[in-house]
């Protein structure tokens, strides 16, 4: 049942409204503050990257420790940057990656490894086993999730079977596993409040949707025991204060969800058939689907979208594991761009892609094949191909794996889409936008605000001591950005399309 939040409101505070809200997105490979006033405008921010570790290939990790130092500093540098101190603060929102894991020890609060990513591959034998021992659709109905290594519960697993003594210490209570809000809210708080929220509890694969708590019964097949989790929340509610050696005046952490169900939310993305792609790391497309958790036949997952006033909106997501990530590896990796903010301009240089085709599966394929196995493939090339060839195909994977995923949620949801809201840096991106629109055959419109993730963290964390009165009004002030309506060719789109999945096709390990 829902806390009782009223002591919450700014009006039972006995104080004057402060004048902003602050919300803290600790992303993939950056962390940021932003501060926002009462008509969403974004007032201040301030960013700060994050380093990643490969240690073999497939492994994916990060420092904890580096995570809650960055994300200390922006909300420090924010407020000088601005001007705007913890006393005109009414709340802080928190949005994060989903799925890494961190597991510290309760005693000393250090971490007993780095955080596992969300992009890592390692537990790829263990989720094996799982589905050797039939589990799958054990999980897939109490959680909605399909076993894969994106997931959060095979790292607790693998951090317990791989740290020394960990599995004692586990027993014994003497561990704390969190995801990146937990462990933010946890040390943001000096220790007081170790809680989650709904959102991002359901992308562990240890949680029940249907039941909204930990499960007894997949806790007990991966051997992991119910003491190292921690409480679980509504998204909109009370998260304790930020400790008064981070912020003098002690605002109330009153907003946290997963980066993609804050920028469903940041989206106003409140009734049923709602549905937003955000363009980022990967992509990460959400539908609305209301108080019904569809069982998706499509190779999308069931999630819980949004957990805000006492109510549950599942949502239908598909997860593409490489987007704009595909753009750092050619700017990283191949030295063949500058910077990301070219790519627009080279891949429109030429007419077409020439039949070259880039299949980013990196890290194996995400939605709609859920296939790990996959690697990463160029087809296509000839002798002709040059930069401008490479860099087209790669925007145009972008936009081959969002419809994909797309017409698969629709067939779930037996809906037709008039439209697609999307964010993020990618969505930036006149090409592939343009493109995108002429795939699907149906508009695409830019959310305002670039950082809707952290807009929609903000949102949740003033409805919660009434900044802002209600949905209504977030509506009623969100802005839309620019709308691409489609102007290709029916013929020569799905001539591309058929391309493209043959292309996926030779990437598979797994034939279906």
């Amino acid at each position: 049942m829902p806390l009782n939040f009223s002591d919450l409101r700014l009006a039972d505070s006995g104080f004057g409204r402060p004048d902003y809200i602050m919300a803290i997105d600790s992303g993939t490979t950056s962390v940021r503050a932003i501060i926002v006033d009462e008509y969403d405008c974004i007032v201040a921010q301030a960013s700060k990257p994050v380093t990643t570790f490969y240690p073999q290939p497939g492994w994916v990790e990060q420092d904890p420790m580096e995570i809650l130092a960055s994300q200390i500093s922006v909300m420090t540098e924010v407020q000088f940057k601005s001007g705007i101190h913890s006393d005109s603060i009414a709340a802080i929102g928190i949005s994060n990656q989903r799925e890494t894991c961190v597991v510290w020890d309760r005693d000393s609060g250090q971490p007993i490894y780095n955080a596992i990513g969300w992009q890592c591959r390692r537990t790829a034998p263990i989720v094996d086993r799982l589905i050797a021992q039939g589990a799958s659709e054990t999980i897939r109905s109490k959680t909605g999730l399909t076993p894969d290594p994106y997931f959060s519960a095979t790292k607790i697993k693998w951090i317990l079977d791989n740290v020394s003594g960990a599995h004692e210490a586990a027993e014994a209570g003497e561990l704390m596993f969190g995801t990146i809000d937990t462990w933010l809210v946890y040390n943001l708080t000096g220790g007081a409040v170790y809680a989650t929220d709904y959102t991002n509890a359901s992308r562990t694969m240890l949680f029940n949707i249907h039941t909204l708590d930990w499960d007894d019964e997949l806790l007990s097949l991966l051997g992991i025991p119910r003491s190292m989790l921690p409480e679980v929340r509504w998204s909109s509610g009370d998260f304790g204060r930020v400790s008064g050696e981070i912020m003098t005046h002690r605002p109330r952490i009153a907003g946290v969800a997963g980066d993609q169900q804050a920028s469903f939310f940041g989206h106003c993305c409140f009734e049923r058939g709602d549905t937003k792609n955000t363009y980022g790391t990967g992509c990460f497309m959400l539908m609305n689907t209301g108080d019904e958790a569809v069982d998706s036949k499509g190779g999308l997952i069931s999630t819980i979208g949004i957990a805000e006033g006492g109510s549950i909106s599942y949502a239908l997501e598909g997860s593409i594991f490489h987007a704009g990530s595909t753009i750092q590896w050619l700017r990283d990796k191949l030295g063949i761009i500058s910077d990301a903010a070219e790519t627009s301009q080279i891949a429109s240089s030429v007419p077409d892609n020439a039949g070259c085709y880039l299949v980013p599966a990196f890290s194996g394929l995400g939605a709609p094949w859920w296939d790990p196995g996959a690697r990463g493939m160029i087809t296509g090339l000839t002798a002709a191909s040059d930069r401008a060839t490479l860099v087209r195909a790669a925007c145009e994977s972008m936009a081959y794996q969002s419809y994909d995923v797309l017409r698969a949620m629709e067939a779930d949801a037996g809906m037709r889409l008039s439209g697609l809201s999307v964010d993020g840096a990618a969505s930036r991106n006149e090409f592939i936008m343009q493109f995108q629109a002429d795939l699907l055959g149906i508009p695409i419109t830019q959310a305002e605000a670039v950082e809707t993730t952290a807009l929609g963290a903000a949102y949740l964390a003033g409805l919660a001591v009434g900044y802002w009165e209600d949905r209504e009004e977030l509506v009623q002030n969100h802005g839309r950005g620019r709308r691409f309506d489609p102007a290709g060719d029916a013929g020569e789109m799905a001539h591309l399309l058929s391309g493209w999945h043959d292309a996926v096709a030779r990437t598979r390990t797994v034939i279906q």
